[in-house]
């Protein structure tokens, strides 16, 4: 990376870690505690209301990572030209984010969907009950998926992150520079 730029990786890790870690906490903590509520005709308002609590706080940090990640994009497109594997990486990386944007917002229209059967019956946060409204119901099935699908996407983006990082250390470079180099002039000599 080009000079110092604390900012932008503060800013694209913390906003990460807060993504990860929240929407694995939601999916464990939120949703689990909304399975042992005692009344079934609160479970889904139990779930909803630590959502609700939540989504500021991680559309926050899906924009404080979104603006790291451009940010040191910006700082390394030299890198990202330059050494072998790092445009990949970042492609890679780039699919990733989308993908898991893409799960955040269908989470959170599935989200709004069970709302629609709060003050029913139901088994838990993601498992709809037999007196669960069938709209909340199927709404509830898909979450239940999904909910494990964000942590992985994210978990992904933050290996691939570590990756980078490694990436960028002196040896990495030179030996990703070098094989760029020789990979170029390999396809300029003549064939023997």
């Amino acid at each position: 990376m080009a000079g110092n730029n604390t900012v932008v990786r503060s800013l694209h890790d913390v906003g990460m870690g807060a993504w990860f870690g929240g929407s694995l906490m939601g999916a464990i903590g939120v949703n689990g505690a909304a399975d042992d509520v005692k009344t079934p005709t609160e479970r889904l308002r139990v779930a909803n209301a630590g959502w609700a609590r939540w989504t500021p706080v991680n559309a926050a940090a899906i924009g404080m990572h979104l603006i790291g990640a451009v940010g040191m994009l910006r700082a390394n497109q030299d890198r990202v030209r330059a050494q072998q594997g790092v445009a990949t990486a970042s492609i890679v990386k780039t699919a990733l984010t989308g993908a898991a944007l893409a799960a955040t917002a269908y989470a959170g229209v599935l989200g709004r969907q069970t709302a629609s059967g709060v003050g029913e019956p139901a088994e838990g946060g993601v498992t709809p009950g037999p007196g669960t409204p069938p709209a909340a119901a199927a709404a509830q099935r898909r979450l239940k998926v999904v909910q494990w699908v964000i942590p992985a996407l994210t978990g992904a983006l933050t290996i691939i992150s570590a990756q980078q990082g490694e990436a960028q250390r002196p040896a990495s470079q030179l030996g990703g520079l070098a094989r760029r180099l020789d990979d170029s002039f390999g396809k300029l000599s003549p064939a023997a």
